[in-house]
């Protein structure tokens, strides 16, 4: 089990044929959101952070 300080450092990891980058997110965070698997979310570049927010038509 990962150290409690450590428990939100990630590793990106490549995908298919490369041209993608894969990152896992902490449980805790995506139940506290009420997300679920194969759900649409919306990915924004602002500055030198990520913004992922639920998709909505």
């Amino acid at each position: 089990m990962r150290k409690l300080k450590e428990k939100n450092i990630r590793k990106l990891t490549k995908m298919g044929s490369g041209f993608s980058m894969g990152l896992t997110l902490p449980i805790e965070i995506i139940q506290k959101l009420g997300w679920k698997e194969h759900q649409k979310v919306v990915v924004k570049l602002r500055g030198k952070e990520i913004i992922i927010k639920d998709w909505q038509k």
